[in-house]
């Protein structure tokens, strides 16, 4: 019997050489307030890859920090990276709706900084990972909320496609699988408390109530990923096709949840080869 594969750890990621974003941009006055810019070579004007860490929305597991990896490796095929914070729910003011008002705001602002840094707004996409992979697919669903949601925007970022990496993007579906100590310990921080105004607080938050997203979307998942096991990606994947999305799914032999970040492995050529694809018929990077 062959041995199993020996997967990634985070102590693994963590132990490579960390690159460093090529602008620090502050949009508000929250702490959190920030998005890293990785520019490639050249003069552009760039595709922008819109980029949302995971770590279960907890500040306490992970930051934006822990993409840089993954970052700088898209940015070596010559994208722009628009890295962005967001609020944990363990921090003032997050949870709902403050993580989705500072996620969506994060992103908006790659209007106000495109023409500086020659970004091209007409080739964006997007990756999210873990539960990073919930809010991107969120952020491309925006104009699918409720009309009476606070988190409703009349004009939000448009994306060519996104990418859900070990994404948990279907909250109720996600609830029950993941670790007791990820989801389900914050789920009604996260998602809000029942009203009588907000009866069904997955309306406006769970990405799995807006479809069809009208964006394309992929959810790439490790077959040994026990973060956001496989059979995640493929039921969103059929839900999203039954409400006539374009979806599709991934699954990658002998991955776990830390290879979906990491540059070098099969994981990060395959994703990177599906964003290429979202913009292909517009222009690849350069």
């Amino acid at each position: 019997m062959a041995e199993p594969a020996k997967l990634m750890t985070w102590d693994d990621l963590s132990a490579l050489p960390r690159p460093v974003a090529s602008h620090s941009i502050r949009w508000g006055e929250g702490v959190t307030d920030v998005v890293d810019l990785w520019l490639p070579e050249g003069a552009g004007p760039h595709p922008v890859v819109v980029m949302v860490h995971g770590g279960c929305w907890q500040k306490s597991i992970a930051d934006k920090a822990l993409m840089d990896w993954m970052a700088d490796g898209l940015r070596q095929q010559g994208w722009a990276v628009w890295n962005i914070e967001y609020r944990g729910v363990d921090e003032p003011g997050g949870g709902y709706p403050g993580t989705f008002l500072d996620a969506g705001a994060a992103t908006d602002q790659l209007r106000e900084n495109a023409a500086e840094y020659n970004l091209d707004l007409s080739r964006v996409t997007g990756i999210g990972h873990s539960a990073g992979g919930h809010l991107i697919l969120w952020l491309a669903a925006r104009s699918k909320l409720p009309e009476d949601s606070p988190l409703r925007v009349s004009d939000p970022l448009q994306f060519q496609g996104v990418v859900v990496s070990g994404g948990l993007a279907d909250l109720e579906a996600s609830r029950p699988v993941t670790a007791p100590g990820c989801l389900d310990a914050i789920y009604d921080q996260l998602t809000g408390p029942p009203s009588p105004e907000r009866p069904d607080p997955l309306a406006d938050t769970s990405p799995a109530r807006l479809l069809p997203v009208g964006v394309a979307f992929v959810s790439v998942n490790g077959s040994e990923d026990r973060i956001a096991p496989p059979m995640l990606g493929d039921a969103l994947t059929r839900k999203a096709e039954a409400a006539g999305d374009s979806a599709s799914l991934v699954v990658i032999a002998a991955t776990g949840h830390v290879e979906l970040v990491s540059p070098g492995t099969q994981a990060f050529d395959i994703q990177s080869q599906i964003l290429s694809d979202f913009i292909a018929s517009l222009g690849r990077p350069e």
